[in-house]
C-alpha cells in the first residue's frame, strides 16, 4: 500500500520505515525534525538501497499537508509525529495538548480530502496509569498520570469517535510499552535532542562518556530492587509491529487497541548492570527522588497482539543492550557526527 508517515524520521518511525520498505510498501515521510535528524532518513535510504519521498513539514501546517495528502494519496496513515516525555509534558503542557491533539485532528481532516481511511497510531502504556492489575492488559481502565499520557488519551479517543463517524474506516491503536535497542547496522538509532528523557539512551550515553553517570529516580518502589520496573520492547520488533497493523487495518474496520510488549519487566537497575555487560564498561548512577508521574511497574500482556496481528517480540535484553551500544559506540555523538 502507498503509506503516509508521520514522523517518520525519528526512533521509532525510522526504524519502521525499513521494515515498511521490506514489506513492499510505498512509503512518502512528514517530519519538521523536531525531535528527529534529517540524516536518520538519509542512513535509512542507505540501508533499504531506495529512495524515500519526503517532505519537512509541520504535520499542524494544513495547508502543506493537504497538498503532500493531494499528491501521494496514500491509502493508509502511520502517525508517530509528537512529543513523547512525561517529564517536559509536566513543564509545558500547553504545548503538547497543542502538538499532539492538534497535530492528530489536523491530519484526520486533512485524511479526509483524499478519502484515507485507515491509520495507525503511536499510542502508550501510560494511558494506564496506576496498575490496577498487572500485567496490563487492553480492557485496563485508563487514567493517565501524566500529560502527555493524557495527550494520548485524548488522541485516542479521537481517533475512536472518528471511526465511529466512518464505519468504513478501521484505526489501530498501538499502546507501547518501553522500545530500546536499535538497527544492527549501528546506522541508525535513539538520538534525543538534549538530555535524553528516556533510560536507555542516558544509560547508553554514561557507558560512552557522553554523560557523568545516571540519576535513578526512587529506589523505594514496591519491587524486588526499590527500582522502577517496565517492560521493554526491542525497537526493530516494535517496527514489525506496525507491518501487522497496517495489514490488520487494510482487512478490517472499526477500532482495534493492542499492547506492543514482551510481558516481561526489568527493573532500572537490572537494565543498568545488562548495559555495562554488554558494553565492557561501568555505568556510574545515582539515586535521586522520584519523579512525579511515573508508577513502580508496568508490564504488557501483548497475548492480543500475539493472537489477532499474528506479531510476537523476537528479542530479548541481550539483543537490546548489544544493539544499543553498536548504535552509541559508533555514533557518539547521535546523528550530529
Amino acid at each position: 500500500m502507498r503509506v503516509l508517515v508521520t514522523g517518520g524520521a525519528g526512533y521509532i518511525g525510522s526504524h519502521t520505515l525499513i521494515e515498511l520498505h521490506s514489506n513492499g510498501h510505498e512509503i512518502c515521510v512528514v517530519d519538521n525534525f523536531d525531535n528527529s535528524s534529517p540524516e536518520a532518513l538519509k542512513r535509512v535510504t542507505e540501508l533499504i538501497g531506495a529512495p524515500i519521498e519526503f517532505h519537512e513539514a509541520d504535520i499542524r501546517d494544513r495547508a502543506a499537508l493537504d497538498r503532500i495528502m493531494a499528491a501521494f494519496r496514500p491509502e493508509a496513515v502511520i502517525h508517530f509525529a509528537g512529543l513523547k516525555a512525561v517529564g517536559e509534558s509536566a513543564r509545558i503542557p500547553l504545548r503538547y495538548y497543542d502538538v499532539n491533539i492538534s497535530g492528530t485532528l489536523s491530519l484526520l481532516e486533512s485524511m479526509g480530502t483524499v478519502g484515507c481511511d485507515r491509520i495507525v497510531f503511536s499510542s502508550s502504556a501510560t494511558v494506564y496509569g496506576e496498575p490496577q492489575y498487572l500485567p496490563f492488559d487492553e480492557d485496563h481502565p485508563c487514567s493517565p498520570t501524566n500529560v502527555y499520557g493524557h495527550t494520548k488519551h485524548m488522541a485516542e479517543q479521537i481517533l475512536s469517535d472518528w471511526q465511529c463517524a466512518n464505519p468504513g474506516a478501521s484505526v489501530v491503536l498501538l499502546r507501547y510499552f518501553n522500545p530500546v535497542g536499535a538497527h544492527p547496522s549501528g546506522r541508525i538509532g535513539e538520538d534525543p535532542r538534549d538530555v535524553p528523557n528516556n533510560l536507555m539512551p542516558f544509560v547508553a550515553q554514561v557507558a560512552v562518556g557522553r554523560r557523568e553517570k545516571l540519576s535513578v529516580f526512587g529506589d523505594d518502589y514496591d519491587t524486588p530492587d526499590g527500582t522502577g520496573v517496565r517492560d521493554y520492547i526491542h525497537v526493530t520488533d516494535l517496527a514489525r509491529a506496525h507491518v501487522c497493523a497496517i495489514d490488520y487495518a487494510a482487512d478490517n474496520t472499526g477500532t482495534e487497541v493492542f499492547n506492543v510488549g514482551t510481558g516481561s519487566g526489568y527493573s532500572v537497575l537490572e537494565m543498568v548492570t545488562a548495559f555495562a555487560k554488554a558494553s565492557g564498561n561501568e555505568v556510574a548512577y545515582e539515586i535521586v527522588a522520584r519523579r512525579p508521574g511515573d508508577i513502580a511497574r508496568s508490564e504488557a500482556d501483548p497475548s492480543k497482539a500475539n493472537d489477532k496481528l499474528g506479531w510476537r517480540a523476537e528479542q530479548g535484553l541481550e539483543e537490546m543492550c548489544l544493539s544499543t551500544w553498536t548504535w552509541q559506540s559508533k555514533n557518539p555523538k547521535g546523528f550530529a557526527e
